[in-house]
């Protein structure tokens, strides 16, 4: 039996990222192996077994919402309290190993030698991004400041899955430059799709609008606003077609981004933006966009590439760094500078050449992505070989 650690995941209705990748990661790893759901609640002072309703956000049985951070109930806070007070909090079940797929918090990071004990096999922590620490200027200072502190508590781990080689090439680098003797080993464990019912995913008809989606919270980061100064120059050109904006804001770096599209909004631009959508709304937006944009200049893998690509749509991405590694194999284009005269050209190009959005569309259709369980298999493939290497 595997530990798998929700304990963010478990108590946020959010579906960004991280939370994707762990609920995703929940449901492949049950269908391969028996997986035992954990979080830390910090109102017992001790690990346990989800509950119900915990267990439902970490399934994302529950709509997603707007709120990115934790929540505990009133019920759990109280039978935490009692149950310390009681001593009667349900103890974690005998595992072989432990996985944690969040980025943990340092009140669970004091407390992970309990979750440890548990665990006789191999202890697995992801490994997302080092961009607190490359660019700081688009993470909020707390995160900053916890960020050093984070990449220490990872060397307690037998194992640490970065998600991209970009992530795991700055991890080895930045342990080798700490001067770490004998850091936890490292491997590349690629994010994945559930893959969609290929029905139609051709572009919208002869005449129809095109449509140009972006799916990505809206943070600084993400470079909207090079997205949207593109557009604007294709709009000044005459070119008619919308751009269609899904995702969560993230207050701390997303107000230049939000005051620049509630300007084109106000000016009468063609553009949508709908804040969270639901899987079923999200699944439809992808199948009548004609194309896709993820214009980040800095990413840990870039999952929304991939997920453009499942649905049979062309994606134009930077085209450096972990996105970067998303290029090659069809269907990608990739943008450099990441700027708005680069996006510009990239989407004028498919907005008026039927021809290459053609070649980029079949490519998108016939490319092989990454999947959900073909991630739980490489990870526990991974971890059965650390069993057997293990002290």
């Amino acid at each position: 039996m595997l530990l798998l650690d929700l304990t963010h995941t478990s108590h946020t209705p959010a579906n960004t990222g991280i939370q994707r990748l762990a609920r995703s990661l929940f449901a492949a790893l049950a269908h391969r192996t028996e997986v035992a759901p954990v979080c830390f609640d910090p109102f017992a002072r001790s690990w346990r077994p989800l509950d119900e309703h915990e267990l439902a956000l970490a399934r994302g049985s529950l709509p997603a919402g707007h709120h990115r951070g934790s929540r505990w109930t009133l019920t759990q806070k109280l039978r935490g309290w009692s149950g310390r007070l009681l001593r009667a909090t349900p103890p974690l079940p005998p595992a072989n190993g432990l996985v944690c797929p969040e980025i943990f918090s340092p009140l669970v990071a004091t407390h992970l030698p309990a979750a440890f004990a548990a665990a006789a096999g191999p202890r697995i922590a992801f490994f997302f991004d080092a961009i607190p620490l490359t660019h700081p200027e688009f993470t909020p200072p707390k995160t900053v400041a916890r960020f050093p502190g984070f990449m220490q508590e990872l060397l307690q781990f037998d194992g640490v899955a970065a998600i991209s080689q970009t992530s795991a090439d700055f991890l080895t680098g930045y342990w080798r430059w700490l001067g770490v003797p004998r850091p936890p080993a490292v491997t590349v464990v690629p994010l994945g799709v559930d893959l969609p019912a290929r029905g139609d995913t051709s572009p919208a008809g002869l005449g129809a609008l095109s449509q140009v989606l972006c799916v990505s919270t809206i943070e600084g980061r993400k470079n909207h606003l090079a997205l949207l100064g593109a557009a604007e120059t294709l709009w000044a050109e005459g070119l008619n077609f919308e751009l269609r904006l899904v995702g969560l804001p993230r207050p701390e770096t997303a107000a230049a981004a939000l005051r620049e599209i509630d300007r084109l909004r106000a000016a009468g631009r063609p553009l949508r933006f709908e804040g969270v959508l639901d899987e079923p709304a999200l699944a439809a937006a992808w199948r009548t966009c004609t194309f896709s944009v993820y214009p980040s200049m800095i990413e840990g893998f870039g999952l929304p590439v991939i997920e453009s690509l499942a649905h049979g749509k062309p994606c134009l991405c930077a085209g450096t760094g972990a996105t970067g590694e998303l290029v090659p194999g069809g269907g990608v284009l990739g943008v450099q500078p990441a700027d708005a005269a680069s996006f510009a050209a990239a989407m004028r190009r498919l907005l008026t050449e039927p021809g290459e959005l053609a070649r980029l569309s079949a490519e998108a259709r016939q490319r092989l992505v990454p999947t959900w369980d073909g991630c739980a298999r490489h990870l526990l493939d991974w971890i059965d070989t650390l069993r057997a290497t293990r002290p």
